[in-house]
């Protein structure tokens, strides 16, 4: 450039008018300004045409120390497009950064990143227009400002959420949506869980609510069993870096050992030290006896990969290559499992909690990398000490760190009494809408609350001023009277010994046996109680004795086949309690069952008719059309999951412990006809056609809507969807689910599917539903081209209802074997509402083909076969 003429290199800026007319190839120190946009450029290239009557093109040229580019360098060229764009009012699509120290060229597609650039400039100057200050949000690049100090001390003062470095701003949003804005107040949502047992060898994710539990309480909390395996010589390593050379000048390894603590600190003067120190630091470690390297955080991990990549790694049977594939981070170990009370896991804030000080509190990664510099110019011991100090003061509180994490891992209760650590397993689970006991801070408190309680103020108070109370307290109690039989049967004798054949037997004994029953009459109800007399008989023969072979005398249970319909259909048809179901009984007709009875019953009824369930699920999982959908049940306090698969005559629900897609790929691995369901992605892994409800669709496109009312784009697309899919419905109310009518609309959905295509959104919520659209564009129109598919999935959430209803009866009391009996029992009443059948009926029959009661049932003359 210095040989440059002067029309061909240029500084400063230059007006519209100039560029237009230019004859310079090169300008720098550039300032373009446009509107609101202004832009310090280092440099613009400007391409002369290739032809004549066109517009010389113009290249936006940004140049960088660094050896590396970040996205920050990309996106500040784009604005540098952008802004030059505005002012010459022509497009620029590329720009050009020469970075590092050998003067790399990297040509930058600055018209893809030009949404984003815009975006970002809109939002700057919303925020310089606004009259009050932006909200304080604490960030990363929060050390690289000089402000730094003053904002971190006034979001301290604020309790400010942006203080836990993990949290998201999305997730920030979320919070104060449900009016969480502060530590405080975060810290009180923390709910203890009960850990599946499937889960328990898997790691917990990271609660940003207890993090804030022990910043309030100012204690460690621990989760699970946080175990480093220290099985060795323990070298903590911490590594210091140059990224903009990416050269590794300094190696600090703390050891100790039985002389004492040893620090190694290998320097590196420039990048031909490098391959020096990493050599140096392996041979430290070939005189250790098994080392075990430990570091906090990734960057060590990437260290020892590059210099083995660089410069060969040590042989491999050796202790030192095994020190080096088999590293502990310690971060990894602490993350999610324990629960310092500081705002982020970074090792200055946790050593500084355990009580250790930095020489210089000053000192930061970042500061190193500005020392680094200054002692390469200067050349000065003073700064390169100050370096190794630092190093070497990382190490130690590595050590601390590590061995307080040593010190929680101790078997409770030698690290779980103290006063400053907590094991989460050890916490109440209190549930917010649940029945519970309070906890009282003054004794007196406690006893005023007990004689509140209902019992004890009818037995103990009431009863002493209430005439009423006094008199019922002292009736005596009703004793069981004996029901007497409505019929008494005599079994006949059998006609042969049942093992041997043989006739010749004696009667051995006598026996009865009380059943008790319901009788079905014409408009009612009767207690019905038979009493069954035998004998006991003994063969001859073979000296075995036995018991007649009616049913009445082969069985244990004392309940006939009427109470056994009678409390499935309360249970199970009319959705009433298990224990309400007893009550009723006993109440009604004079039994005395015990309770608990009707859950027994239902057990039995589930053998009874588990070869029905499966070929009701058989014939559901293979037919041609298929209603999908799934809800979560309670199980022993563990979260399970009921699938319902449905078609227009029959409905099979089952059970699963969890909502992977298992259950779906066994069950349906034959299917091929139709699936209908919601858009969980689980469905998308059963290879059959698909049609996705569109009622789920249009509910998420209308909520969408209605949060976001001033989103224009996000409406348009709505009122397209709306007026695509109306036209559909009016033809399928006037023809139904026929293909040959439906047909015609196909039209209508490409043409949709072009237009939007072509258009460019600019909202994140425009933007996610046509990416939607687009990932399900084969899924949404199914029933347009196949007969007897319908277009919403309300078969299944009708089917899912009435699961509900009788999940609302369980309240979660119940073991798997529990719901799969009522799940059993379910499929069997639902499918007979499908069919129009009635479910007491079904019971009564002794039927256990839905199929061939509904057949007897159907003819002109038939009538249902009673067994009672």
């Amino acid at each position: 450039m210095a040989g440059a003429s002067h029309n061909e290199f240029v500084v400063g800026a230059l007006g519209a008018e100039n560029l237009k007319s230019a004859k310079w190839r090169l300008a720098v120190d550039f300032v373009a300004r446009a509107h609101n946009l202004e832009s310090s450029i280092h440099g613009v290239e400007r391409v002369p045409p290739q032809r004549r009557g066109k517009p010389a093109l113009f290249m936006p040229i940004r140049f960088v120390c660094s050896n590396r580019i970040s996205q920050d360098d990309r996106m500040l060229l784009t604005f540098d497009a952008l802004t030059l764009s505005e002012s010459v009012g022509c497009g620029i699509s590329l720009g050009k950064i020469i970075f590092g120290e050998n003067h790399a060229t990297l040509k930058v597609n600055t018209a893809k990143l030009g949404k984003e650039a815009r975006k970002l400039a809109g939002d700057i100057d919303k925020m310089l227009s606004s009259h009050s200050p932006p909200d304080l949000v604490l960030s990363r690049q929060c050390g690289e400002c000089e402000f730094e100090s003053r904002c971190k001390q006034t979001a301290i003062e604020k309790d400010d959420l942006s203080l836990l470095s993990r949290m998201t701003e999305k997730e920030r949003k979320k919070l104060n949506s449900k009016g969480i804005f502060t530590i405080t107040q975060l810290s009180y949502t923390f709910r203890p869980r009960r850990r599946p047992r499937r889960l328990a060898d898997r790691r917990q994710k990271y609660h940003h609510s207890l993090k804030a539990l022990s910043i309030r309480e100012q204690k460690i909390h621990i989760v699970g069993s946080p175990e480093p395996k220290i099985g060795g010589t323990p070298v903590y390593l911490d590594v210091e870096w140059l990224p903009q050379r990416d050269l590794y000048y300094l190696i600090g390894a703390r050891i100790k050992t039985a002389q004492g603590i040893i620090q190694h600190s290998l320097w590196a003067d420039g990048a031909a030290d490098e391959e020096k120190i990493w050599t140096d630091f392996l041979r430290v470690l070939s005189d250790i006896e098994n080392p075990v390297l430990i570091h906090y955080g990734s960057f060590e991990t990437t260290f020892i990969k590059r210099m083995c990549d660089r410069y060969g790694r040590p042989p491999e049977d050796s202790s030192t290559s095994k020190a080096i594939e088999s590293t502990v981070n310690l971060l990894s170990v602490i993350f999610a499992q324990i629960y310092f009370p500081t705002p982020s896991n970074g090792l200055k804030e946790i050593a500084g909690y355990l009580g250790f000080t930095w020489s210089d509190p000053a000192a930061s990664g970042l500061r190193t990398i500005a020392w680094r510099h200054e002692w390469e110019d200067a050349k000065s011991s003073f700064i390169k000490a100050a370096i190794l100090t630092y190093n070497a003061e990382d190490c130690e509180a590595l050590e601390l760190v590590t061995n307080k994490v040593v010190e929680l891992q101790q078997p409770y209760p030698e690290a779980g009494d103290k006063n400053d650590v907590v094991h989460t397993e050890n916490l109440k689970r209190d549930g917010l809408h649940s029945f519970k006991r309070n906890t009282f801070s003054f004794p007196a408190l406690d006893v005023i609350n007990k004689a509140a309680y209902w019992d004890y103020q009818r037995e103990r108070v009431y009863v002493k001023s209430n005439a009423c109370l006094n008199t019922i307290r002292k009736r005596p109690s009703k004793s069981r009277t004996v029901l007497p039989p409505n019929r008494i049967t005599e079994c006949s004798r059998p006609s042969a010994c049942p093992r041997c054949g043989s006739t010749s037997i004696i009667a051995h004994g006598k026996s009865t046996k009380t059943v008790y029953d319901l009788k079905f009459m014409g408009h009612g109800l009767k207690k019905w109680i038979t009493l069954y007399r035998f004998h006991r008989y003994k063969c001859n023969n073979c000296c075995s004795t036995f018991f007649p072979q009616d049913r009445c005398c082969t069985t244990r249970s004392m309940l006939g086949p009427g109470i056994l319909a009678y409390a499935l259909y309360l249970n199970i048809g009319l959705r009433m309690p298990q224990e309400s179901v007893d009550r009723n009984i006993n109440k009604l007709f004079g039994f005395h069952l015990a309770l608990g009875t009707t859950s027994r019953l239902k057990g039995a009824a589930a053998k009874i008719y588990q070869e029905s369930y499966d070929k009701l699920l058989s014939r559901v999982c293979n037919g041609k059309l298929i209603h999908a959908d799934e809800t979560k049940i309670s199980v022993g306090g563990k979260d399970g999951y009921v699938w319902v698969f449905a078609n227009m005559e029959e409905v099979a629900y089952v059970y699963s412990a969890t909502r992977h897609g298992d259950t779906l790929q066994n069950l349906l691995k034959d299917f091929a006809g139709v699936l209908v369901s919601d858009f969980y992605a689980a469905y998308d892994g059963v290879r059959c056609l698909q049609q996705k409800c569109l009622i789920h669709l249009i509910r998420d496109l209308n909520d969408a809507v209605l949060k976001r009312p001033y989103d224009v784009e996000l409406r348009s697309i709505v009122k397209g969807f709306a007026d695509l899919v109306k036209p559909m419905i009016e033809t399928v109310d006037r023809h139904g689910l026929k293909s040959r009518f439906l047909r015609k609309h196909l039209v209508s959905v490409g043409r949709f599917y072009r237009r939007l295509a072509r258009t460019v959104f600019q909202s994140d919520s425009a933007v996610a539903f046509k990416e939607r659209f687009e990932k399900n564009r084969d899924k949404l129109f199914t029933f347009l081209i196949h007969d007897d598919v319908p277009w919403n999935n309300n078969n299944a959430e009708h089917a899912v209802k009435a699961f509900a209803m009788l999940r609302h009866v369980i309240k979660g009391v119940t073991s798997e074997k529990g719901i799969r009996d009522y799940l059993v029992m379910l499929s069997i009443s639902e499918s007979c509402k499908y069919q129009e059948l009635d479910f007491l009926d079904f019971l009564r029959s002794g039927e256990q083909d839905i199929r061939i009661f509904a057949d007897v049932n159907r003819r002109p003359s038939g009538r249902t076969r009673q067994k009672l």
